[in-house]
């Protein structure tokens, strides 16, 4: 395996596991040179939203540079995650579709995973649960708080991702992925603190905060960087949920139930999992 990283110093851990380091950083078309060679699957899991204001250009140029060098040196398939929802009302959700249309019309054959919340010990998603449940005992409730969306566990999307170029039915196509459970984020905060042994938190309703005002709040007691947090809030305003499943269909994955993933993701947290 060929890892792609812009400090390979930071991906240490990355080699000692066996795989090739190659320095590289995808808004710099000349870094990516040969970075395809004698590859036949590169999955694209970029993103730039930490770097602030901007970010969906720099996404849209890091597309465009890995597509053509991908296609120029004779990558078979590209597989790439974006996101569930309507994009139309998100900056972040926006960004995540144009990179998955650049890397369609500039790369090689591309399989379009699209997926809700990614539930993991080291996801944003996660820690954000977790915090707000650990350090409020009320919650001030936007009105996002209602939305539907379709959670799915890390470790099931990474086996969607590694069983992508064994399917051919993948190759050209969008494929919508989500765990069993449809949940509002409020559910999911009362999941969150059934898991970690608390009671659920009571919540205030306050419909009418904005998502500049959501983002904020998560930035004073979660640890997601701002930078990140507001595209994030704007994108939990649309219903993330699977349309049409047939494209997951076809992979054979069972995805596990939220309860479950939480329980996982708690247990590895602790170093017990």
């Amino acid at each position: 395996m060929r890892c792609l990283v812009r400090t390979p110093a930071k991906a240490e851990q990355l080699r000692l596991q066996g795989c090739e380091l190659r320095q590289g950083d995808v808004t710099d078309p000349t870094s990516l040179e040969g970075a395809g060679a004698g590859v036949d699957v590169a999955y694209f899991l970029v993103h730039a939203m930490a770097g602030g204001e901007g970010f969906q250009e720099r996404e849209r140029a890091g597309a465009r540079n890995f597509a053509r060098m991908a296609k120029r040196e004779g990558v078979g398939q590209v597989v790439y995650l974006g996101g569930l929802g309507d994009e139309s009302v998100s900056k972040h959700l926006r960004s995540r579709h144009e990179t998955a249309l650049a890397l369609k019309a500039e790369g090689p054959p591309l399989t379009y995973f699209r997926a809700a919340m990614v539930v993991g010990a080291q996801s944003e998603s996660y820690r954000t649960l977790r915090y707000l449940v650990k350090r409020l005992p009320v919650m001030i409730a936007p009105a996002w708080l209602k939305i539907a969306t379709q959670p799915i566990g890390i470790g099931d999307v990474i086996e969607y991702l590694r069983r992508a170029p064994e399917v051919p039915e993948s190759r050209g196509r969008e494929v919508q992925i989500g765990g069993p459970d449809v949940l509002s984020y409020g559910e999911m905060l009362d999941r969150m603190a059934l898991a970690m042994g608390m009671r659920p938190r009571p919540k205030l309703p306050v419909p009418f905060i904005t998502p500049w005002l959501s983002a904020l709040w998560l930035g004073l007691v979660t640890p997601v960087d701002t930078n990140v947090a507001r595209p994030l809030v704007e994108g939990l305003t649309t219903e993330t949920v699977v349309t049409d499943g047939s494209g997951a269909d076809a992979l054979g994955v069972a995805p596990r139930g939220f309860d479950e993933v939480l329980r996982l993701a708690l247990a590895e947290e602790v170093g017990v999992g």
